[in-house]
């Protein structure tokens, strides 16, 4: 009977040693991911709130660009400097009279891009950073 509670301790070890890597890889994935996910979020309502800019003949669009990096910055963002800001008010996408301002920041992870640089060596993951766009469309006062 010794023997085997020895022989349970073991396994006992080998199974934590073996899941706990594994509960810490799934809970920073929920982390990174759910920080992409408020980043994208941010990007959404800063397009808007350009596109609302936008919208009022007397703005130019400098005004829209530091609307908007405003709100990227109230926003938390790590480098708001670098976010790509265009303005279109020249009937985007055929409807006459609008706005339209696309918002492209560089978003990187974390945790997981080294994560996946130890699994595979040759992987280009974490290279470059993942470019995330949010647009908003609307129309021009009269």
């Amino acid at each position: 009977m010794s023997k085997r509670i020895k022989n349970q301790r073991g396994a006992a070890l080998i199974e934590t040693a073996i899941t706990i890597p594994i509960v810490l890889l799934v809970c920073v994935a929920i982390f990174e991911f759910g920080r992409a996910y408020q980043t994208f979020q941010v990007l959404t309502n800063a397009a808007r709130e350009g596109a609302r800019a936008s919208i009022i003949v007397a703005n130019s669009d400098q005004q829209v660009t530091d609307t908007v990096r405003a709100y990227l910055t109230s926003g938390r963002l790590t480098n708001p400097a670098s976010a790509v800001i265009v303005v279109n008010r020249a009937e985007p996408m055929g409807v006459a009279s609008a706005s339209r301002v696309t918002v492209s920041y560089p978003f990187n992870f974390i945790v997981l891009n080294p994560v996946a640089k130890l699994v595979v060596k040759t992987s280009t993951t974490g290279k470059a950073a993942l470019t995330m766009q949010s647009v908003a469309l609307m129309r021009n006062e009269i």
